[in-house]
């Protein structure tokens, strides 16, 4: 099973994204759209400048979709009432056999530079080393869309996370 619940030394915490997190999400996202598109639009074409509340929720369906199929993860970063949505943690499929797992993350434009992001990088390298299967994971943004792999190497997701099988 992958872990529902991680605490952030701030008191912040992440859980799965849930579809219901669409309002919270959409606040996030597009309130920080710009530096998201500079970091993730050309692997993942995300967020689109069009981004609607019905394609937002569409998304988040597929990534619960994804965690139940235990294919790729979506963590969002809240606060302790789950009033903000502050960020996200991705742990996706790899895109190169060098490599196990990629995981990624962001923050609110609002939180760069703060105690919360740093809280978040610190914790994120070590949740995954202590409480996730990964011998090899790439952190930092995707070098290309793990969604909509291309070439010869296409991981296979069942194959990607066997220890946390239900």
């Amino acid at each position: 099973m992958h872990p529902t619940e991680v605490e952030l030394s701030t008191g912040h915490h992440l859980r799965p994204i849930r579809t219901a997190d669409v309002d919270l999400d959409m606040l996030a996202v597009m309130g920080s759209r710009e530096r998201l598109w500079s970091i993730y639009g050309t692997a993942w074409g995300w967020p689109p400048a069009t981004l609607t509340r019905e394609q937002d929720q569409e998304d988040l369906q597929r990534h619960a979709d994804e965690m139940e199929a235990h294919e790729s993860f979506n963590y969002a970063l809240f606060d302790r009432a789950e009033t903000e949505l502050i960020g996200c943690v991705y742990v996706d499929p790899p895109s190169s056999p060098d490599m196990d797992a990629e995981i990624d993350w962001w923050v609110r434009d609002e939180y760069v530079g703060t105690a919360v992001e740093q809280a978040l990088s610190e914790l994120v390298p070590q949740w995954i080393a202590e409480e996730w299967p990964f011998r090899r994971p790439h952190f930092g943004p995707p070098a290309k869309a793990n969604r909509e792999l291309s070439g010869d190497y296409r991981p296979d997701c069942d194959q990607l996370m066997p220890s946390l099988e239900p």
